[in-house]
């Protein structure tokens, strides 16, 4: 295992391109389960993820070859083979398969999603989905079994707005037959790239990106090319970080409406920001505001971002409060930034962060991907040697972070973790 060093205190400067979206990804490999010939996928992230969800395609029969972004996926000898454990543990994106191999095969049975802890993130709505499609769903010794001697379409009705349980439902409706009705749905940017891919396959969806969403179910679905949208969350992060630590930083291949809302509180921040057709440019910001923060479902603000925000937070004048309404377990890094000096307090759903602060290296862990994003603008922001561990899980979601912030000026590296420290870090 390694783990990731950081001198701090260097302002960044240059240009940094963003990767394709990793929310995408890890719905539209699956996606590939559902037609009769090759899927290509341009612009695909090169993160462990995306690695794991190849390897998954491969062991139910899929011939996948993976090179410079670009996947292709022949799914004509896959088989609905059983994935009850191993690999599927490792990303809670793996429950995407279930939709699929419904879709196609009628039945599927896949172990229970793993992932980053963030709380409570159940899959009713899912199941809820597909039984009203027609599938019997039973759990068994820790698996999800689904079968279904057809899958009918049906006006479904979600209680909590669910990019997963939307993007799900679609996946086993498409080749349902008859029209599935999806209402009070989530409407990312990522299931508008997964219905885009889906149509160019031949499914029939439209409403994608509104909160009713209508599938005719087709017989068949044949390969395409497709070519995956930026990721809104990298995108996000790095305009954060140049915000942070930056004296100059123009962010490269960025879809500045699917981040209206952070820019909207960046500019309230009193940070010089420039948004143009594909990029946003982040000035030189010397003082700048505390702004309290709410996430929502989009297009409110990100989830995603929100504990990369409050690290930015640290440096801002005055006292703000960050509200988490989406996940309750989201403030995991508050007692890391501690460490590193921040003055943030937790109180129920919400953190109060007092600055500016001068932050101070240390020795931090990663609990989850967003947290490590997080723990590394801090390290950028500190004084001395800040060392994150935990990268499996920023590995998870950035491509290549290490040479992108090399590239803006970081002083920043990876480093084998000796023997002593591993035994440190599992009692830890």
């Amino acid at each position: 295992m390694e783990k990731l060093k950081i001198a701090g205190g260097y302002p960044l400067k240059g240009t940094i391109k963003v990767s394709g979206a990793k929310n995408s990804a890890v719905a539209l490999i699956p996606a590939t389960i559902l037609a009769d010939s090759p899927v290509t996928i341009e612009g695909l992230p090169e993160i462990s993820d995306v690695l794991t969800l190849q390897s998954l395609l491969e062991e139910i029969g899929g011939t996948v070859s993976f090179e410079d972004g670009e996947m292709r996926v022949d799914p004509s000898e896959m088989i609905s083979m059983p994935l009850p454990s191993g690999k599927v543990k490792k990303l809670r994106a793996s429950y995407y398969l279930m939709g699929a191999m419904l879709g196609r095969f009628k039945k599927a049975a896949i172990g229970l999603p793993g992932g980053c802890h963030l709380g409570p993130r159940p899959i009713d709505q899912h199941i809820k989905g597909f039984e009203a499609l027609g599938a019997e769903v039973t759990n068994e010794q820790g698996a999800i079994y689904l079968r279904a001697d057809e899958l009918r379409g049906a006006r479904i009705y979600l209680d909590v707005v669910s990019v997963g349980a939307t993007i799900n439902i679609m996946l086993a409706a498409v080749r349902a037959k008859g029209r599935t009705i999806i209402e009070n749905a989530a409407k990312e940017p990522e299931i508008i790239d997964v219905a885009t891919l889906l149509t160019n396959m031949g499914a029939k969806i439209k409403g994608a990106g509104t909160d009713v969403i209508r599938i005719d179910g087709v017989e068949e679905l044949s390969g395409c090319r497709h070519t995956i949208i930026p990721d809104r969350i990298e995108a996000g992060t790095y305009m954060i970080l140049a915000a942070a630590s930056g004296s100059g930083v123009l962010i490269d291949n960025v879809i500045p409406l699917h981040l209206e809302s952070l820019i909207a509180k960046l500019r309230e921040m009193k940070v010089p920001i420039e948004v143009g057709a594909e990029q946003v440019f982040i000035g030189k910001a010397d003082h700048i505001n505390s702004v309290d923060i709410k996430t929502l479902v989009y297009p409110g603000f990100p989830t995603d971002l929100q504990q990369p925000f409050t690290t930015l937070l640290t440096k801002a004048e005055g006292s703000a409060v960050v509200t988490d309404t989406i996940y309750s377990a989201r403030f995991k890094h508050i007692d890391e930034l501690r460490r590193m000096n921040a003055n943030i307090k937790v109180e129920g759903r919400s953190a109060i962060v007092n600055g500016p602060i001068q932050l101070q290296g240390a020795k931090v862990k990663a609990s989850d991907l967003r947290a490590g994003a997080a723990l590394v603008i801090a390290g950028l922001l500190a004084e001395g040697i800040t060392e994150v561990t935990g990268l499996e899980h920023i590995d998870r979601g950035y491509s290549n972070l290490v040479e992108k912030l090399e590239g803006l000026g970081a002083t920043i590296w990876r480093e084998k973790m000796s023997a002593e420290e591993l035994e440190q870090l599992k009692s830890s």
